[in-house]
C-alpha cells in the first residue's frame, strides 16, 4: 500500500495544554484535525485530578505550571498554544485573559483558551441565552453561572453531573447521557448550547443533536480547535460537517 502523501499547502502545527488526567481532548481532536491537510495537534500535560472549588483544586491552574507546559510546545515550534480545558469557566473570564498574555510573553507564540474562545461566539453569534451542560458539581457550576451572567449573554438553562470531582470519571460519562442533558437545556428554551469540559465527548455527537435541535451545539474540544485553527490562518469551515463552532450559523441561518 502506497501512503497517500499531504496536501500542498501551509503546515499548522497546533499546541494544546492538556489536564493529566483527560483522555477525552487528544483523540477527538485529532480525529477532527484529520480532516484538515497539513494540520497537526500536539499536547503537553500537566497536573490537573479534580475539579472543584477547593485550595487544592484551584491551585492545579497555577499559571506557572501553564507556562512551563507552555514552553515545551514552543520547542515543537507551533503556530499557536491553546489552554485546552475550562478553569476560567468558574475563576473568571480575565484568568484566562491574563494566561494569554503571559503564554505569548514567554514564548512569542500567540495564545487562545476554550472559555475565551466560548465568549468570542457568544458575542460575536449573538446568542444571549446560553444552556449549560457541564460533569461538574453544584459549587462550580454555580460559579460558572455567575461568571456567565454578563450584559451580552447568560446562562438560560443548566443541567450538571453534580457530586464527582475526579476529572477523570468526566471521560466515563456516555455520549448518550451527554445528549439527554443537551435536549433538556434545549427544551428549556436557549440560542445554543455550551457543553463545557474538556473531558466530556460531545464532539462527535454535536452535529446530530443540531440537527435535531435546530440550534448550535457547542463543545468545548470543538470551540478550542476552532479558535485554535483561526489563530493559525487556516479557514475553521472545512470541518462544518463536526457541526458548532465549525459551521457559522451567520452564514447558514
Amino acid at each position: 500500500m502506497t501512503a497517500k502523501s499531504a496536501s500542498p499547502g501551509p503546515v499548522s502545527r497546533l499546541g494544546m495544554l492538556t489536564p493529566s488526567s483527560n483522555t477525552a481532548l487528544e483523540p477527538l481532536t485529532c480525529a477532527m484535525a484529520a480532516d484538515m491537510p497539513n494540520v497537526s495537534a500536539h499536547f503537553a500535560r500537566f497536573g490537573v485530578t479534580q475539579i472543584g472549588l477547593s485550595a487544592a483544586a484551584l491551585g492545579q491552574f497555577d499559571n506557572e505550571r501553564l507556562l512551563e507546559a507552555a514552553g515545551l510546545l514552543a520547542d515543537a515550534r507551533v503556530d499557536v498554544i491553546a489552554w485546552n480545558g475550562t478553569s476560567a469557566a468558574w475563576l473568571g473570564f480575565e484568568r484566562d485573559e491574563e494566561l494569554c498574555a503571559a503564554i505569548t510573553a514567554r514564548t512569542g507564540i500567540q495564545a487562545c483558551t476554550c472559555i475565551l474562545a466560548y465568549r468570542e461566539l457568544f458575542e460575536t453569534w449573538g446568542l444571549r441565552k446560553i444552556g449549560l451542560v457541564t460533569p461538574y458539581s453544584d459549587d462550580v457550576q454555580d460559579k460558572i453561572m455567575t461568571n456567565w451572567d454578563t450584559d451580552r449573554f447568560s446562562c438560560s438553562a443548566e443541567r450538571h453531573l453534580g457530586g464527582a470531582r475526579d476529572n477523570f470519571s468526566f471521560a466515563e460519562v456516555t455520549e448518550d447521557e451527554i445528549a439527554d442533558m443537551v435536549r433538556d437545556v434545549a427544551k428549556a428554551g436557549c440560542d445554543a448550547v455550551a457543553i463545557v469540559c474538556t473531558n466530556l465527548k460531545g464532539s462527535a455527537i454535536a452535529p446530530a443533536l443540531e440537527r435535531e435541535l435546530g440550534i448550535p451545539v457547542l463543545d468545548s474540544i470543538s470551540v478550542t480547535l476552532w479558535k485554535s485553527l483561526v489563530l493559525a490562518g487556516r479557514d475553521p469551515s472545512a470541518l462544518a460537517a463536526w457541526g458548532g463552532p465549525f459551521k457559522d450559523i451567520r452564514r447558514t441561518n
